[in-house]
C-alpha cells in the first residue's frame, strides 16, 4: 500500500485493488454476493485485483476471488469466507506498506504496494468507519465515505440527529438501548406506546433488514426489542409509514466534488411478505417488484432527488451512497435512511438505478475506483 500522502501510481503500472469483504457483522454473506459481483465486473486490462476476505471470527485472508464460489444460493446455503486460507497482514514498513502474505512450512512474503482499497463490508466492523479509520491511520486511499459519514450513516439514532438537523423529513422515532430495556422496560413501553402502533423495531446499526420486526399492538413489543437487541445493544422504535410507497435514490460523487443523482427506483413487497424483510431482498426474485425507474410525477422525482443530494452532503458523504425514503399518499416525502456502501449484488437497486441513468455496472465499479485514486488521503 502507498504510504500516506503519497501520489498516486505512476503510468508506468496498473493501479493495484485491493477488494475487501466478508466481515464480522451480521452481513457477511451478503458482503460476500457484493464483492463476486464487483470481482466480476472489474476490468482486468485496467487494474491488478487482490481479492481479501475477512472470516466472521475477523481473520484476513487471500480469497480466491472466484465470483462463482461467492453466489448466493438460497438461506441455507450463504457464501462466507473461508478463514482457513492462507492469513494476510498489513504491514508498515519504510516509505510504504505491503500486504504480506503467511502460510504454513513457507517464509511470509509480500504482494507489493496495494495503491487502494474497495471495502465491500456491510455492517458494524466495515460500514461503520472502523476499517476506514485504520485506512486513514496507514494513509491508504479507499472507495467510499470517510470514518464520521460512516459512522453516523451506519447508527441510525445520529443519523436521524444529524439529517434531522438539516432540515431533512424523518419518521418519529426512539431510541432504546439494552441498558434501558433491563432497568426500565415499563418507560419503554410507555415511550413506544405514546409513537401510535404500528411500529418497527430495528438494530440501530444494522442492515440488510437482519433483525426487523414489525410491531402490529403493545403484545408484540418486548419480542420485537428483544429480536433488535440480539444484533445490536441500541435499538430504533419507528413509526410505521403505513400506506406509503419505497422509494430509493443513488448518489454518485463528481469528480469536481459535485453530485448526481440517479432516477428513482420503487420496491414494492408480493406475497407473504409484510414489509422489505432479508429473503424479500436477497432470495428469488418473485417475492418483490422492482419498478427502475419508478413511476413517479416529474415533481416527485426532481424533489426526492434533491432530497437524496441533500442527505449525501448532511452527513459529509464521499462516493457513493444510496438514500432510501418513503413517499406518503399525500405526495409528501420522508428519509428513511442513507447507506454508505449500497448493495451491489445482482438484484441490488443501486447499480440498476445508474442503469436507468446511463451508468452501467462495470463503468459504475470503474469510477468509484478512479474516483478513490484522485481524492488525497489525510484530511480533506
Amino acid at each position: 500500500m502507498n504510504a500516506p500522502n503519497a501520489a498516486p501510481p505512476t503510468e508506468s503500472r496498473k493501479p493495484r485493488v485491493a477488494v475487501v469483504f466478508g466481515g464480522r457483522s451480521s452481513e457477511h454473506a451478503i458482503s460476500c454476493v457484493t464483492a463476486g459481483s464487483v470481482l466480476q465486473a472489474i476490468d482486468r486490462d485496467a487494474y491488478d485485483v487482490v481479492p481479501i476476505g475477512i472470516a466472521p471470527d475477523g481473520r484476513w485472508v487471500l480469497e480466491s476471488g472466484d465470483p462463482e464460489r461467492l453466489r448466493i444460493e438460497g438461506a441455507d446455503r450463504l457464501p462466507h469466507v473461508d478463514g482457513d486460507r492462507a492469513p494476510i497482514a498489513l504491514s508498515l514498513g519504510v516509505g510504504s506498506t505491503d500486504l504480506v502474505i503467511s502460510e504454513p512450512a513457507a517464509p511470509p512474503h509480500t504482494l507489493g504496494e496495494v495503491d487502494v482499497v474497495f471495502p465491500l463490508l456491510h455492517g458494524p466492523w466495515g460500514e461503520d468507519g472502523t476499517i476506514q479509520g485504520m485506512f486513514e491511520m496507514a494513509g491508504v486511499r479507499y472507495v467510499g465515505a470517510g470514518v464520521l459519514a460512516s459512522a453516523v450513516s451506519m447508527d441510525k439514532a445520529y443519523m436521524k440527529v444529524v439529517l434531522g438537523a438539516a432540515g431533512l423529513p424523518l419518521m418519529p422515532s426512539i431510541t432504546v438501548t439494552a441498558r434501558e430495556w433491563q432497568a426500565a422496560p415499563s418507560a419503554v413501553r410507555h415511550r413506544a406506546a405514546e409513537l401510535g402502533y404500528p411500529l418497527f423495531a430495528k438494530p440501530a446499526r444494522g442492515g440488510s433488514s437482519i433483525g426487523i420486526s414489525k410491531i402490529h399492538d403493545a403484545s408484540e413489543l418486548d419480542g420485537a426489542i428483544e429480536g433488535a437487541l440480539a444484533h445490536d445493544p441500541k435499538v430504533l422504535i419507528e413509526v410505521a409509514a403505513e400506506g406509503a410507497r419505497e422509494v430509493e435514490c443513488g448518489v454518485l460523487q463528481r469528480f469536481d466534488g459535485g453530485t448526481d443523482t440517479s432516477v428513482p427506483a420503487e420496491v414494492r413487497i408480493t406475497g407473504e411478505h409484510e414489509f422489505y424483510d432479508f429473503a424479500a431482498k436477497y432470495l428469488p426474485e418473485e417475492h418483490t417488484e422492482l419498478d427502475v425507474p419508478a413511476d413517479l410525477p416529474e415533481e416527485v422525482a426532481t424533489r426526492l432527488r434533491a432530497l437524496a443530494a441533500q442527505a449525501f452532503e448532511a452527513v459529509g458523504c464521499e462516493g457513493l451512497a444510496r438514500v432510501d425514503f418513503f413517499l406518503h399518499p399525500d405526495g409528501s416525502l420522508v428519509v428513511n435512511e442513507i447507506n454508505t456502501m449500497p448493495g451491489f449484488t445482482p438484484l441490488s437497486m443501486f447499480p440498476r438505478m445508474w442503469a436507468a441513468t446511463g451508468v452501467g455496472y462495470s463503468e459504475l465499479v470503474d469510477r468509484l475506483i478512479r474516483l478513490a485514486l484522485a481524492r488525497d488521503t489525510g484530511l480533506r
